[in-house]
């Protein structure tokens, strides 16, 4: 089940014990503040649940090639140039 309800604040204090067992039964709830989301009440699992090593390597693989060129055609002078400029610091 993956609906969403809604509650402004003062309801969701006063329907906080059903809020919490459909939070069990998989359904997410939005806490509204003066009409504006403040906060949510979610399934456990959906906070239980760790990436794992694939999805963390995906995200790091992700970047590849990103930085081309941000050092220019001499990455070693240019390192050597701000090793310099830091080390006076």
């Amino acid at each position: 089940m993956s609906s969403i309800a809604n509650y402004g604040l003062e309801q969701a204090r006063i329907q906080l014990p059903n809020i919490v067992s459909n939070a069990h039964a998989g359904v997410r709830c939005i806490i509204t503040k003066h009409g504006k989301p403040y906060a949510a009440i979610v399934p456990l699992q959906d906070i239980q649940k760790s990436p794992t090593d694939a999805d963390l390597a995906s995200g790091i693989l992700a970047l590849r090639g990103t930085g081309r060129g941000l050092w220019g055609d001499h990455v070693g002078q240019a390192v050597s140039k701000l090793r310099d400029e830091w080390g006076d610091a």
